[in-house]
């Protein structure tokens, strides 16, 4: 889960800082963001909630289950070109 790690530092917070925002320990959010441990609903619209200033096309489905959601790059970004493709590819 590399895309959250990059989106979670260009936003300037730290893991400590994360798992205060979700009330857990900082080994508890490192072994989320690492994919370990999944994120739960809550977890999931605080993260997104968190970055949406400065990502603003980001999406709970993006970050956390499209296959694009490994495409994001912290230096594509403020903009729209923060997602390589439109994020749909269900239906190919």
């Amino acid at each position: 889960m590399d895309q959250l790690a990059n989106m979670r530092k260009a936003i300037g917070y730290t893991q400590r800082d994360m798992a205060k925002e979700f009330g857990i320990s900082v080994q508890a959010y490192y072994r989320k963001e690492k994919g370990y441990t999944p994120f739960t609903d809550e977890e999931k619209v605080i993260f997104r909630d968190l970055v949406k200033s400065m990502f603003p096309f980001v999406t709970i489905d993006s970050l956390f289950f499209s296959e694009n959601a490994k495409k994001y790059k912290v230096e594509n970004f403020p903009g729209q070109d923060q997602i390589e493709g439109d994020g749909d590819e269900r239906g190919k």
